[in-house]
């Protein structure tokens, strides 16, 4: 797997094409990345408004045309699909830094969402969903405390074990408080695959975001957001890493 300590930028074709285009019109996406981040949302969101469409702030088919004049085939997997999903993606492989210094990226996803977070040694699989949901859909309420990773259980509509999914499970025991919260990404009849954090690595040795599967008779609920579209998609997972108890 590869490490990423300062959470590497990894492109996404579909969005930098976007980002350029966008770009081109004038209308300002920040850095030409790849990273569908909020100053390129806010762009889109221009964009649409100038255009009489959905200022959403999602590029769909409508927006597609308008911004290409019908000269762009869609992606194959649309980043606008499930953004929160290709953000988490991107950050693969960042790893947590125990001790006084603590991981910048980690540190600036708390203060880029203004809650409190000393430092590595607190969990942070809540904060990493927090980030990818609050980088993608800036109009989405998040948990009063989004690192209870419990808490997630109650964040947006309920919805199906789905690829997308917020998915928040009980550690420990069901009726206390500890818990672990992720994003699903496949599943078999007995767990559930999600992208994570603070997720224990047995090969570097590292708390990191990464993809595990979770016992699905540990899962307390799947939660989808409440601006973004409503999509069923089910990838299946595998058996094959079943998470050891150090998920969290």
């Amino acid at each position: 797997m590869k490490l990423i300590p300062n959470a590497g930028k990894i492109a996404t074709r579909g969005v930098l094409e976007i980002q350029h285009r966008l770009a081109a019109l004038d209308f300002d996406p920040g850095p030409l990345d790849g990273i569908r981040g909020r100053r390129t949302i806010q762009a889109i969101e221009q964009f649409q408004r100038e255009n009489h469409l959905t200022a959403d702030g999602l590029v769909g088919p409508l927006t597609l045309r308008a911004l290409f004049g019908g000269a762009l085939v869609a992606p194959a997997e649309s980043p606008d699909a499930m953004p929160w999903l290709v953000e988490a993606r991107r950050l693969m492989g960042t790893w947590e830094v125990p001790g006084p210094k603590s991981s910048p990226v980690i540190m600036d996803w708390a203060a880029q969402l203004d809650i409190w977070y000393p430092n590595d040694e607190v969990a942070w699989c809540g904060l990493f969903v927090g980030h990818c949901i609050g980088a993608a859909l800036p109009r989405e309420s998040l948990p009063a405390n989004p690192l209870g990773a419990r808490n997630w259980a109650g964040f947006g509509d309920a919805c199906p074990v789905v690829d997308g999914a917020i998915a928040s499970f009980w550690r420990g025991s069901k009726s206390g408080w500890l818990g672990h919260v992720g994003i699903v990404t496949g599943q078999t009849k007995t767990t559930i695959e999600i992208i994570g954090a603070n997720q224990h690595d047995k090969v570097s040795r590292r708390d990191m975001v990464s993809v595990i599967q979770m016992p699905r008779a540990r899962l307390l609920a799947t939660r989808w957001p409440m601006t973004a579209p409503k999509i069923i998609k089910v990838t299946a997972g595998s058996d094959a890493g079943m998470t050891d108890g150090n998920e969290a």
